[in-house]
């Protein structure tokens, strides 16, 4: 049986960037081959997202409720979401998602350097070759 690696992106905006760290799942398969990939950001409460031109299905393992930092796919979007605090329909603090997303990893160090991004901010992601 063939093991994969996780897959390590980076992700950048015009104030910042951030790498991430991806399990091996399908959807991240999926991403992969999309990558490297342009998009322009958006925002939703502490949480931002980003067309990414790919289309899943949900994952068995989808959830709502994720910690912050957390990189998730929002099937309903075909985005790419990273919530790193409370959305407009959060409980309390947490990072609650607008439908259910596949979990495919975290971001690597501090999830609040995405407070810097913009709506609108062109935002990229690639693979990074360790």
């Amino acid at each position: 049986m063939q093991t994969h690696t996780p897959t390590r992106v980076r992700i950048s905006w015009p104030s910042g960037h951030l790498t991430a760290t991806l399990d091996d799942t399908p959807t991240t398969q999926a991403l992969s081959k999309a990558l490297p990939l342009v998009s322009t950001a958006r925002t939703w409460g502490d949480e931002v997202y980003f067309d990414t031109g790919v289309s899943v299905s949900r994952e068995t393992d989808a959830r709502q409720v994720v910690e912050p930092g957390t990189v998730v796919f929002w099937v309903d979007g075909d985005a790419l979401a990273l919530p790193f605090g409370p959305t407009p329909i959060s409980r309390d603090d947490e990072c609650r998602l607008a439908s259910p997303c596949n979990v495919l990893g975290r971001v690597d160090g501090d999830p609040q350097l995405l407070a810097t991004v913009r709506g609108g901010d062109p935002i990229r992601v690639e693979p990074v070759d360790d």
